[in-house]
């Protein structure tokens, strides 16, 4: 039975490959490493690595480890690095034998010479050395007895020519007897934030990831730090962000490793120490306000001098040299007095920076206060502008807890519940706060933010869009806002009505937003106009929020909420490539951690559909997957469904049913329950796209009846605007002419052309799919000119195989290809594959024969009747075969009839072995 391997060290791999080749580029001449780092940065265990990994290729490893107590005893160190090698003493001569057996302790005799004892060592490790490969492996250099590391600095310079080699490690910068002067040093650098978070992840999966988030940021990448920190947290501070205190606590490990440190210095140089730990940016201005008339420099010379902070005196920069060294100086301050006196001090040095000075005052005070209560609200609001979510949730919790009115401390929790759901991600902390708010004033009604709050905990879970929307609604229309639209809480819940109307699906559910948006006074703002008109029902009333949304597109910012608002507005005006840089943007700071979640969301979804729409069909799938991992992470289960549109559209533009198939069947499974109608409308798309594509016109009609009844484009389900081609498409395959001319008529008369180019570009190929003679030619090539072909690949390479189809009908052979070399190239690019066979069987039913078209036909049959052969050897019946080619289905049986016996063959299901034989020859 082979051995377990041990796991892999997270985020170290480039560290052990650098290292292994070192030695491996070594192993005929022997060599010498010297591994430095800071404590608990993971030297121990990456030398557990690279033995286990010497012992699997059979080299033999010793060790030998400093310990502190023995740091006084002679040769201790060596005691331990050649006690496997006692019972080998007898390979040397007498001389170096004896020597060696006093030094360890194992013999009699005066104290033998150091460079006797060192060579004897040497000499020893070189002999055995020659049977088998050594690795000899020290830690804790610095807690070595002085006379080992004299011997090991004495082996590491005489290893050439040898197999053995050495790898010894000890912090950086303290001192040491081993001399390294000429040795290789490698400096083991922190872990990057993903190999951070993984460790952590690994090793408390309990905690909850923006608690995971804190800790990461306060261990600096310290592998020990991002072990041990969590250990020191209640239950309650490691689910929940807000329980967390300004400074983490430390575990004992962790205290017993600074506090002995921190405990030596001068009480000035503490205090000192204090202040920057707790203003915790690095500045020592604001350090040295609070410690007004001191001589801050000098005082921190013994902290300085100890290694525990590096002071640069050009910038004014204090920098702890290991991350727990702050946590440590907070920590051995015991008294709660001290610590609010310091950051009294401090908010009194930051009078020109109010955020930070409301901060410091909220951690100051000892009771109840309005005052600060309200500096702490405002801060919370210039931090939800940056996007900061999550510090503004904390200062309205520690602004709530401030509060002497009920009244104000609920509105505060609800507001830090509402941040919470509608964008920070932590919706076990939401529900806690949301709790919290209603304790806090049982007798009144849920504000504006709690209700929001509530209707998205809500629909997360098991509830329902419509009692979620009546939730909402009757918070909006009791509230005591009177209407003002400046009222940002207002405001908020009405976006959220917004979604929970387009998540329903319902045209009813629309009317309190409307009526809403009529009594705001003075006017709505700009964005939520732009949203409203552009959003709900783009078909009918979009243009009439163009204005305003393409000014608002002109200087969008990075406001996370402002960029993920503006990108809905812009989603059916065809518009997301102009918020395309912010929103990418945005995600790249949700990776970061430096951005909401849920916005972080938002933005992968618009960015996932931008992708859709110009043919980046992998980058798409690939950004809706991350988005999937970010909900299955955070618990936003509800808005999984977006993304798995996605990635079902996709697949079903490329071919790929199963794919698709599954991820529709689950939006459907989890849209029924909770009276989701909208994500069941987006579901038939991909269904109608896939069956369009396959060739099965009968299901893509049904399809996109199920999205828009024909003669109508549905009202409040703009995502007909986007199957209303399709529709049109599968009514005349299918023979309903007047239901695709009806439809036709209903995308010319909506707003659908007004929008953008690519949806005129829609209106006028369905127009020309259900207009006669001259006119259609005409129709198509207006369709064409409308776009961009570069900006709506799929699209455009859609109207060029109609046109294509169209021409070939009409004998206009030469035009035709052109058309259709177009589309199945585009096609092709995109990976498009039943799109691209389509556009080929064209091009083969116009005679071509050029590379881009698979030869797969004998001399024997025409260009039509290889067609007709293909299609009927993929199962088609006759009549769907006649669909497709627009000719009746007797034709198609009379051209069958023919078929069978040019190909030898005297059934339908024997038509495929024939085509395969056929094509093979051809190949050949």
């Amino acid at each position: 039975m082979s051995a377990v391997r041990p796991a892999p060290l997270v985020g170290r791999t480039e560290d052990l490959s650098f290292i292994r080749s070192f030695f491996n580029d070594h192993v005929v001449r022997g060599a010498a490493l010297l591994l430095t780092g800071e404590a608990g940065v993971g030297k121990t265990a990456l030398l557990d690595a690279l033995a286990d990994d010497a012992a699997r290729r059979e080299v033999r490893v010793l060790r030998a480890r400093g310990v502190q107590f023995e740091a006084d005893i002679s040769y201790a160190g060596l005691n331990q690095l050649l006690l496997p090698l006692f019972g080998e003493f007898d390979i040397l001569d007498d001389g170096h034998r004896d020597a060696l057996r006093v030094a360890v302790g194992i013999g009699s005799g005066p104290t033998p010479d150091r460079l006797l004892t060192s060579t004897a060592a040497l000499l020893l490790l070189r002999v055995i050395s020659v049977e088998t490969p050594l690795l000899v492996v020290v830690d804790d250099l610095p807690w070595l007895d002085r006379a080992t590391t004299a011997v090991l600095g004495f082996i590491a310079r005489r290893l050439v020519g040898s197999r053995v080699s050495l790898v010894a490690a000890c912090r950086t910068g303290s001192d040491t007897f081993f001399e390294s002067s000429g040795l290789t040093e490698y400096r083991l650098p922190p872990l990057d934030d993903a190999s951070s978070a993984e460790l952590l992840a690994s090793a408390h999966p309990d905690v909850a990831p923006a608690v995971r988030r804190r800790i990461v940021a306060e261990a600096h990448g310290n592998p020990l730090a991002l072990v041990e920190l969590p250990t020191a947290l209640s239950r309650e501070q490691r689910t929940v962000l807000t329980a967390l205190p300004a400074v983490l606590p430390l575990s004992e490990r962790l205290q017993t490793m600074f506090a002995s440190r921190v405990a030596g210095l001068p009480a000035p140089t503490r205090e000192l120490l204090l202040l920057a730990a707790l203003d915790g940016t690095g500045d020592l201005a604001p350090v040295a306000a609070a410690a007004t008339g001191r001589a801050v420099i000098d005082e921190l010379a013994p902290a300085e001098a100890d290694r525990l902070i590096e002071v640069s005196a050009g910038d004014r920069r204090l920098s702890f040299r290991h991350p727990l060294i702050g946590a440590a100086v907070v920590a051995h301050v015991t008294s709660t007095a001290e610590r609010r006196r310091a950051h009294r001090a401090l908010a009194d040095a930051l009078v020109d920076q109010p955020e930070r000075r409301a901060w410091h005052l909220g951690e100051a005070a000892a009771a109840p206060d309005e005052k600060v209560a309200a500096l702490l609200e405002q801060a919370a609001h210039l931090r939800t502008r940056r996007g900061d979510a999550l510090g503004a949730v904390m200062a309205l919790t520690r602004a709530a807890g401030l509060s002497p009115a009920p009244a104000d401390k609920s509105r505060r929790l609800a507001e830090a519940a509402y941040i919470g759901t509608d964008a920070g991600g932590e919706l076990v902390d939401a529900s806690r706060l949301l709790a919290g708010a209603r304790a806090a004033d049982p007798t009144a009604p849920d504000s504006l933010h709690a209700a929001a709050a509530s209707a998205f905990l809500l629909i997360n879970e098991d509830g329902d869009i419509d009692t979620a929307h009546r939730l909402l609604v009757g918070a909006i229309e009791n509230g005591d806002h009177g209407y003002d639209a400046g009222d940002d809480a207002l405001v908020d819940a009405l976006h959220s009505l917004v979604l929970l109307c387009s998540y329903g699906g319902d045209p009813a559910l629309w009317d309190p937003v409307f009526a809403a948006l009529e009594r705001l006074t003075p006017e709505p703002p700009d964005l939520l106009w732009a949203v409203a008109q552009t959003f709900a029902d783009p078909a009918r009333t979009g243009p009439g929020g163009l204005a305003r949304l393409d000014a608002l597109l002109a200087g969008v910012g990075d406001d996370p909420t402002q960029v993920v608002r503006i990108g809905t507005a812009a989603l059916y005006p065809d518009r997301l490539a102009q918020v395309r840089g912010p929103s990418l943007r945005l995600v790249e700071h949700g990776r970061t951690g430096t951005a909401p979640v849920r916005r972080q969301l938002g933005a992968i979804m618009q960015v996932s559909l931008d992708h859709y729409h110009s043919g980046r069909w992998e980058d798409a799938s690939r950004l809706a997957g991350e988005g999937l991992a970010l909900c299955e992470e955070h618990g936003y289960r509800f808005f999984a469904w977006e993304l798995q549109y996605v990635q079902a559209v996709v697949a079903a533009a490329q071919g790929k049913p199963a794919t698709s198939d599954a991820l529709v069947a689950d939006i459907v499974r989890w849209a029924v329950p909770r009276g989701a109608h909208g994500a069941r409308l987006l579901a038939s798309h991909a269904k109608a796209l896939g069956a369009l594509g396959g060739g099965d016109f009968e299901a893509a009609y049904r399809h996109t009846c199920a999205v828009s009844p024909p003669g109508v484009l549905a009202p409040y389900v703009p995502h007909a605007m986007w199957t209303a081609l399709d529709l049109v498409e599968a009514a005349v395959r299918t023979g309903r002419t007047d239901e695709a001319a009806a439809h036709a008529t209903a995308m010319r008369r909506s707003a659908m052309p007004e929008l953008s180019a690519r949806l005129r570009m829609l209106v006028l190929a369905a127009e020309a799919l259900t207009t006669p003679g001259e006119r259609a030619a005409e129709l198509f090539e207006e369709a064409l000119a409308c776009v961009d072909a570069d900006k709506w690949p799929f699209d455009t390479a859609r109207v060029r195989l109609l046109r294509g189809e169209y021409l070939r009908r009409r004998r206009a052979t030469k035009e035709a290809r052109g058309q259709l070399l177009a589309a199945l190239e585009s096609f092709e690019a995109l990976g498009a594959g039943p799109w691209a066979k389509r556009a080929a069987a064209e091009l083969r039913a116009t005679g071509y024969a050029g590379p881009a078209v698979a030869r797969a036909r004998s001399a024997a049959l025409t260009a039509q009747e290889l067609k007709i052969a293909e299609l009927a050897a993929q199962g088609l019946t006759n009549k769907q075969i006649a669909e497709r080619l627009f000719l009746s289905h007797r034709t198609i049986g009379a051209h069958l009839y023919q078929i069978y016996p040019k190909l030898g063959v005297s059934t339908r299901t024997a038509l495929r072995d024939a085509l395969d034989s056929v094509t093979q020859e051809v190949g050949d």
